[in-house]
């Protein structure tokens, strides 16, 4: 809840928090609104709606109506085929919705998931779009696949209306520092991830990369206190200015959110 978030959060300077819902019941986007509500240190929300449901661009107009609802997440808990999706003239038109609207679009960074953003870009260009748990997606080893997935990441750098959310960044690996599923070791140090990080920066630069905790889904891979202190480490060493545009500024761009509260920073200065 809001106030579970305050606790962990406000002692490192946070001041706002944009809620990813999870949920596929609709009902629930609507719920998370009444609970955002009631605490001011929630800035947006971004909800989950079914793309190809004939419903969507309803629930889109009726939730758009709150100023603090700001997109969609769009990931695998609805189980589309998007290579079937996409060419289907409903699709493109709820994608249209949703940029007209001044709304983004979230979704996790699957390796797959990248290639369709691309697609889904190429026939919406003006939506903004925001690739979640980029550091932590595994590149395929598949020569065709991983060609794709390489080519697919940095068309995507060239495109200003998308944006990389750093979150997901702790991995577990072997003792031989490969990606292990369960058991071997948890590296805390930066030395581990900075080449994944460095790697994002050279493709998507200052301007487009922000600030995800992935709390509470983080807690088993490490603590908020480490997740914020690793990557508050790493962008420091780029400059100030680097810090507030990806600890605050560049979030405004992506979600233009809701300032609620005096501590928030004023988005127009973005």
């Amino acid at each position: 809840m809001p106030a579970d978030y305050r606790k962990i959060a406000e002692p490192f300077g946070i001041s706002g928090m944009i809620e990813m819902e999870c949920s596929p019941w609709v009902e629930d986007n609507y719920w998370v609104l009444e609970v955002a509500a009631k605490d001011t240190i929630v800035v947006g929300t971004v909800g989950s709606l079914h793309p190809g449901k004939p419903d969507f661009q309803e629930h889109l107009s009726r939730l758009h109506k709150n100023p603090l609802f700001r997109g969609i997440r769009f990931d695998n808990q609805y189980r589309l085929d998007l290579t079937e999706e996409i060419p289907k003239a409903e699709f493109i038109s709820n994608m249209k919705a949703l940029a007209e609207a001044g709304l983004v679009l979230d979704g996790a960074g699957q390796a797959s998931l990248l290639t369709d953003f691309v697609r889904i870009t190429d026939k919406v260009p003006e939506l903004r779009v925001v690739i979640d748990h980029l550091p932590n997606t595994q590149t395929p080893e598949e020569p065709a696949a991983r060609a794709a997935y390489e080519g697919a990441r940095q068309e995507l750098g060239k495109r200003p209306q998308v944006y990389v959310k750093v979150s997901e960044i702790f991995q577990r690996v072997d003792e031989n520092g490969r990606r292990a599923r369960s058991g071997g070791r948890i590296p805390r140090d930066l030395s581990f991830y900075r080449p994944t990080l460095d790697k994002l920066y050279e493709v998507f630069g200052p301007d487009r990369l922000l600030f995800g905790s992935d709390w509470t889904n983080s807690e088993p891979m490490g603590t908020f206190a480490e997740t914020f202190n690793l990557v508050r480490e790493y962008f420091t060493s780029r400059g100030q200015d680097v810090v507030e545009k990806f600890f605050w500024k560049n979030s405004v761009a992506a979600y233009r959110w809701v300032r609620r509260q005096s501590n928030q920073p004023q988005p127009s200065a973005a």
